[in-house]
């Protein structure tokens, strides 16, 4: 279900049971194709009342050590080793985008002719991004690809 390299990476950042945790997550996802979390609590196969199950999901997505520079830039990181040289040019695409209310700026690598995502954030506004919030989120970004 997960790469080798996602495996390795994610025993490492987390307690047994929460990795244990990750991977009933990341199936139900799969099998129920709804990012809800009351969809998600709801099949969570655990002998709880619906309210703990859902309660759960909110403890275990809040930890501290579950954030993108933690989690997901080292397996980037690990991508970019694989399969990318020091030679080839990558591609970083941004892009500004607002579902209803919800303002969100998008980092990609374009790979294969697809936009392969890498850092999102949550514009505290509505409408377009300015240069030094471009800035700002590409700094945090641009070290990954040393």
């Amino acid at each position: 279900m997960l790469p080798e390299f996602y495996q390795k990476h994610l025993k490492n950042q987390m307690s047994l049971a929460d990795y244990i945790f990750l991977k009933i997550l990341l199936h139900l996802l799969q099998s129920i194709k709804k990012v809800s979390l009351e969809k998600l609590a709801n099949a969570l196969p655990l002998p709880i009342k619906f309210e703990s199950r859902r309660k759960r999901i909110q403890r275990f997505l809040s930890l501290p050590n579950i954030t993108i520079e933690k989690v997901w830039f080292p397996i980037i990181e690990e991508i970019l080793k694989i399969y990318f040289t020091r030679e080839k040019i990558i591609y970083v695409a941004i892009d500004r985008t607002n579902w209803c209310r919800i303002n969100l700026f998008m980092v990609s690598i374009i790979w294969d002719k697809r936009a392969f995502p890498v850092y999102f954030s949550l514009l505290p506004k509505l409408g377009s991004s300015n240069l030094k919030e471009q800035q700002r989120i590409l700094s945090k970004v641009m070290p990954v690809f040393k």
